[in-house]
């Protein structure tokens, strides 16, 4: 058995504003959590990325002065 429920026309207004609000805040609070992953994952590959460049740089001398010797 199903119920129903029975508002006027100012309740229902009410009831769409808060479930958009409510939809609002959910969608701006996901971006905010995206954005913070995202700049999360971006410093993580920065970080490899400059610990590969330091590497790199140290394999190439390593190789230069085994070529000069």
């Amino acid at each position: 058995m199903r119920t129903v429920y029975v508002v006027s026309d100012s309740q229902l207004e009410q009831i769409k504003r808060n479930q958009r609000q409510e939809e609002l805040d959910n969608i701006e609070l996901s971006r905010k959590r995206l954005e913070e992953t995202y700049q999360s994952k971006v410093k993580i590959l920065d970080e490899r990325e400059q610990e590969l460049q330091e590497e790199l740089k140290s394999l190439t001398s390593s190789k230069e002065e085994e070529v000069k010797t």
